[in-house]
């Protein structure tokens, strides 16, 4: 079969759906799957018009001029008028929950209408089980069937990473600043950490001043690090030196920070909510959301090294959950499915 891939959010800045789609295009091309990865380099996908554009006209037309026989629509947006059968992978149904800082017509697209378009999907395919248990709350009536989980895989940059012992002071925090990643919950901790500093890289929204700000108040400006989006050099580095990584998130379809941070040997740190007890796999510490003084005493843990050995023993297993070589196989079983 021949399989149209939308690769769109590969251009440009790609965060965690971009590293998604390119981790599953290579895994399913080193199947020998007959791929075609559609993207356009003139459209900017971080324009809302060139988005719908894509998705609505021109990812519809490239699909059905590439020949495919399914069209995977790997960005959880689907073009509401397509000839080809076609998959859909939804990561999270955030826009339907957590998104209430985005414009309206931002969380209409994203949000009803795409949920709306997932209804004519031959089979949707989501990151966790708390995805599917909260897209399938959203979707009264759909065939629980045809929603599969598929663990997206990390990339063997991480798995292969070399670590020593952490530097002692650095939390590191990966993922757009946006407030559902609750990254104002460190910057509370690092009033409480002396010599400890926060490093966040993403992409910024408006939350991110509303931190600056409350790091200015609270005296610890000088040991917060935004640095926005950052190479895959400089990820790697990152996660080489720093002590722990923290995912203090609210919201998260299946929180690629932590999956990268096991694989990687980085002790890591999550929540209490949504996927990310799911994904920890019982691998890392799990403290509740807004328990400021239950986190410090966590990130001392790790500041001392002491979670060092622990990170490193789980290091294969967590590899082997979130390999892509396991997500293609079982990607290529939903895409014969839908065929079937």
């Amino acid at each position: 079969m021949r399989v149209a891939l939308d690769a769109q959010l590969t251009v440009g800045t790609a965060t965690g759906i971009g590293e998604y789609v390119r981790g599953l295009a290579g895994a399913l091309r080193a199947r020998e799957l007959d791929l075609v990865a559609l993207r356009e380099e003139s459209l900017n996908p971080w324009r809302f018009d060139r988005r719908v554009l894509w998705d609505q006209f021109v990812l519809p037309r490239r699909a059905r001029e590439s020949g495919a026989d399914l069209l995977h629509c790997a960005s959880a947006t689907v073009p509401r008028m397509t000839s080809l059968p076609f998959v859909v992978t939804v990561h999270d149904v955030a826009w339907l929950d957590v998104q209430t800082h985005a414009p309206a017509y931002a969380r209409y697209y994203f949000g009803k209408f795409s949920l709306h378009g997932y209804r004519r999907a031959k089979r949707i395919v989501v990151d966790s089980e708390f995805s599917r248990g909260a897209l399938l709350a959203r979707l009264d009536g759909f065939d629980p069937s045809r929603v599969s989980v598929v663990y997206p895989g990390v990339a063997a940059e991480f798995v292969k990473l070399v670590r020593a012992r952490g530097d002692g002071r650095t939390i590191l925090s990966v993922g757009t600043i946006e407030p559902r990643k609750n990254l104002e919950l460190l910057v509370r901790a690092l009033a409480q950490l002396p010599g400890a500093r926060l490093v966040a890289v993403g992409p910024h929204t408006p939350y991110a001043l509303e931190c600056t700000a409350l790091a200015q108040r609270l005296g610890v400006a000088d040991r917060l690090e935004m640095r926005g989006y950052v190479s895959r050099e400089d990820l790697l580095a990152l996660h080489a030196s720093c002590a722990a990584v923290a995912v203090p998130s609210s919201y998260e379809g299946f929180g690629y920070a932590a999956a990268q941070a096991l694989c990687a040997g980085v002790p890591c740190i999550v929540s209490d909510r949504t996927s990310l007890p799911e994904v920890s796999g019982g691998d890392a510490p799990i403290v509740g959301l807004d328990d400021l003084d239950a986190w410090c005493a966590q990130l001392a843990v790790a500041l001392r090294g002491d979670l060092d050995a622990s990170a490193a023993s789980v290091r294969a297993r967590s590899a082997q959950r979130f390999s892509w070589d396991a997500a293609a196989d079982r990607m290529l079983a939903v895409y014969a499915s839908a065929l079937n």
